[in-house]
């Protein structure tokens, strides 16, 4: 067999095309932030990551086109309105760039675990090296203005030990054990997430157009309130320090720098990806009470990901991916 012939599987396609969309989201809001942002030297780290997208939006519009397939639309200048007061501090945009660089290195890894094509495999490898250094840059710069926010510390037992009771799954009634440090991975990084994904939101009720819109996203700002609340009750009864909250990094400007389109995407975008964290979380967990507070958060997620999906049907914004071939229809057209 000719490797270097091989077709595209559904899985490399919509890899590809999920990796264009994303891409094109994230590009379009660098490119709004590098536009008001003071700090130099974190200019110079979006302008890394907008070029750096630059080569890796050509050579997936590239391989799409190979293939047969159209290359989505995703998002465009049509998307940044560049004039647009400053919505965000610089730190925030830091920060931001970061969560985003988290998300980018999961994705690239799972494109890159299914992608089989020698050419595909090098592109995903390559586009994960990329995301490596980002984050990188990121952290170090975080680290050098104080704005890095470090999990909690715990201390070392003086031997290994072992479960020696079922009443380490019980988180009720303030009968359970203290958390596990495999537990608090998940946690933090969820708590993160959803203080950044609140932050924007406050934002993007602010400068919305559509009525619609700014209802969303106070609904979704109010779902991120309730996930932070759970985390926090869960770290403070142990004593632990939470991060600090990003929504004083947001101005009040209310000029939009986005179209709807751009925010309601992003906000979903958001909202499908936390699933998976909290999922993670949730298969982490050994404490019931743990457990709970995932399922609860992940039904809540789902409430807002189904207003978001009518939202965006209703309006056009929700590009179709490419779909497998529908033989029922087929043979009808026969």
């Amino acid at each position: 067999m000719d490797k270097g012939n091989l077709r595209l599987t559904a899985s490399e396609i919509g890899s590809l095309w999920g990796h264009y969309i994303n891409g094109t989201m994230t590009d379009v809001v660098n490119r709004y932030m590098v536009s008001i942002i003071e700090d130099q030297s974190i200019k110079a780290i979006f302008e890394d990551a907008i070029q750096t997208f630059g080569e890796q939006k050509k050579q997936a519009a590239a391989f799409l086109e190979s293939e047969g397939f159209p290359v989505p639309i995703g998002f465009t200048e049509y998307d940044i309105n560049k004039g647009a007061k400053r919505l965000f501090t610089d730190i925030f945009c830091l920060n931001y760039l970061h969560i985003m660089t988290l998300h980018g290195l999961i994705g690239h890894s799972t494109s890159l675990s299914v992608s089989v094509r020698a050419d595909l495999r090098h592109f995903f490898d390559s586009s994960l090296n990329d995301g490596n250094r980002m984050y990188h840059q990121t952290v170090e710069l975080l680290l050098e203005k104080g704005h890095f926010q470090r999990d909690p510390y715990i201390y070392p037992a003086v031997n290994p030990e072992f479960i020696s009771s079922k009443d380490f799954i019980d988180g009720f009634f303030g009968k359970g054990r203290s958390l596990a440090s495999t537990e608090i991975i998940s946690i933090f990084l969820n708590l993160k997430k959803s203080m950044m994904g609140k932050a924007l939101c406050v934002g993007f009720s602010q400068v919305a157009q559509s009525t619609e819109v700014r209802k969303f996203m106070t609904k979704s700002q109010n779902t991120a309130e309730q996930h932070i609340a759970t985390f926090t009750k869960i770290l403070q009864a142990d004593h632990l320090p939470v991060p600090r909250s990003m929504e004083t990094e947001v101005t009040t400007s209310t000029v939009s720098p986005f179209s709807d389109k751009l925010m309601m995407y992003h906000i979903g975008f958001l909202a499908q990806v936390a699933q998976a964290y909290h999922g993670t979380g949730l298969a982490s967990a050994m404490r019931s009470d743990l457990v709970a507070a995932y399922e609860t958060i992940i039904l809540k997620n789902l409430y807002v990901t189904k207003k978001w999906f009518n939202i965006m049907e209703q309006n056009k914004w929700l590009e179709q991916p490419p779909l497998a071939p529908n033989r029922t229809e087929i043979a009808k057209e026969k």
